[in-house]
């Protein structure tokens, strides 16, 4: 056991998206300033085989995730069995050795909070989201930070300021998502053999899990009016479903085939060489339809040089400079978003400014150093 003690991180997902890729950026922070870190999956996946590299200990438990299609009674039923067993684990192991802090990774995991609060651990819920509906479910996890965590860390001032209004007693510390950005930075590799792309054609990419809020029809919807303006232009979708929204890359699938789109759209699905796909990308678009917190996939964009289109959607209006590293458009105006990726693919001199402006910006404010540095500083006023 390390003389600082032994820290729990509960986690939501065993896939490699964002809030994953920088719960491995706190664990190596919290290794590096002398605790020993134990994660614990609800699931086997992508994730496993990269903390098995980085050397951290881990466990895979079911632990209770709460997911929108258990809200039925027999889906609470069964959350409430898992979370219980969930519990028991998290008892066996502070039996063994004593938990110093659990380190919940998202709202959808709520076992750490209890069992903290209960055992009088310290607790810290790293908030990635922004929930508005239903109801009675942002009240409750609000209630339940509340009662767990005086300060939880949230990863933008967009979900500062949506959580601010539901929470009594609990104040947000907004430190916002940096990445490493030299895989991004020296990429010199891309994909376009591989896609069969000619050396001209324009290269428009969305990089998302399917979800019902990241825009994926959006796209196609943007995608088609640019096709007809711009036929020499190519758009890539990459990500795969969150379980249980398999159905909406089938609508994308079969969109793209029914309005004879195949040409001039591919879906990728996962993909783990995010650095090659960028370098081969001209625009990155993220057209969120509902409110994102923090996509660090923009800043691996503006990391790898690109010119970014976003909605005016929770983060990214935080992250994008409208007119200087890219635009902020309105969720669902097609029209507005088609006339901002035209005007980029006819002015590769104002695309690579952008691009270059992202790269300067992220350095200066979103990097893994400035990211690091305040989470060192939080870390140090939660434990002694």
């Amino acid at each position: 056991m390390s003389k600082k003690g032994k820290v729990i991180f509960l986690h939501s997902s065993s896939e490699k998206y964002g809030a994953s890729k920088i719960l491995l950026y706190v664990m190596n922070i919290f290794r590096e300033m002398g605790y020993s870190t134990l994660i614990i999956l609800p699931g086997d996946g992508p994730l496993v085989p990269e903390i098995e590299k980085q050397g951290f200990e881990y466990k895979i438990i079911n632990l209770g995730i709460l997911r929108r299609k258990h809200f039925h009674p027999k889906g609470i039923l069964d959350r409430g069995k898992k979370l219980y067993t969930a519990y028991r684990f998290l008892d066996e192991i502070h039996e063994k050795e004593p938990i110093s802090l659990i380190y919940s990774n998202t709202l959808a995991v709520i076992v750490g909070a209890t069992f903290a609060r209960r055992r009088g651990i310290p607790h810290v819920w790293h908030i990635h989201e922004i929930i508005e509906s239903p109801k009675f479910l942002v009240k409750f996890l609000a209630s339940r930070v509340d009662r767990s965590t005086k300060r939880p860390v949230v990863v933008s001032e967009s979900v500062a300021k949506h959580w601010r209004k539901f929470l009594d007693t609990s104040k947000p510390e907004v430190i916002h998502n940096g990445i490493k950005i030299n895989s991004f930075l020296k990429c010199q590799s891309d994909i376009r053999e591989e896609l069969g792309l000619n050396p001209d054609q324009k290269v428009i990419t969305m990089i998302g899990r399917i979800n019902p809020g990241k825009g994926q029809l959006f796209f196609l919807d943007i995608a088609r009016k640019v096709i007809a303006r711009n036929p020499n232009t190519k758009f890539l979708l990459v990500g795969d479903p969150y379980p249980g929204y398999e159905s909406i890359e089938n609508e994308i699938n079969g969109r793209i085939s029914v309005e004879n789109l195949d040409n001039h759209v591919i879906n990728l699905g996962f993909r783990e060489d995010i650095p090659q796909i960028l370098k081969t990308t001209d625009i990155f678009v993220l057209p969120s339809i509902l409110p994102d917190s923090f996509p660090t996939v923009v800043l691996e964009a503006m990391a790898s040089g690109k010119p970014v289109i976003a909605t005016r959607s929770g983060g990214a209006s935080e992250m994008v400079v409208d007119g200087k590293t890219g635009f902020l458009i309105n969720i669902g105006d097609t029209h507005e978003a088609s006339e901002k990726i035209t005007q980029l693919c006819s002015d590769p001199r104002l695309a690579v400014q952008m691009g270059k402006r992202g790269q300067e910006r992220i350095l200066k404010a979103y990097s893994f150093e400035h990211f690091a540095e305040k989470m060192k500083k939080y870390i140090c006023q939660i434990l002694p």
